[in-house]
């Protein structure tokens, strides 16, 4: 799964053109490398989003779409917020 996809879908990030600009911008980075929207997301990797002064730090646990917005939170960890 792409990750401005996978972003949207988790609900990190609202909308995904949001996030395709969030990515193209170098403000979110996997694994301590910045990525572009295409990036394809594997469980275990760790992603990073610049949100102002806040960083936000998950880990992927899953990729399977969500039926539901309660469940998308489970797609992720939260290691730093």
């Amino acid at each position: 799964m792409r990750i401005d996809k996978y972003l949207k879908v988790s609900r990190l990030i609202k909308r995904r053109t949001l996030a395709n600009e969030v990515a193209d911008a170098g403000r979110i980075s996997v694994n301590g490398r910045p990525v572009k929207a295409s990036y394809s997301v594997k469980i275990g990797d760790e992603i990073e989003i610049a949100f102002g002064q806040r960083p936000v730090r998950v880990r992927v646990v899953s990729l399977d779409a969500p039926s539901g917005k309660d469940v998308a939170r489970e797609m992720y960890t939260v290691l730093e917020e």
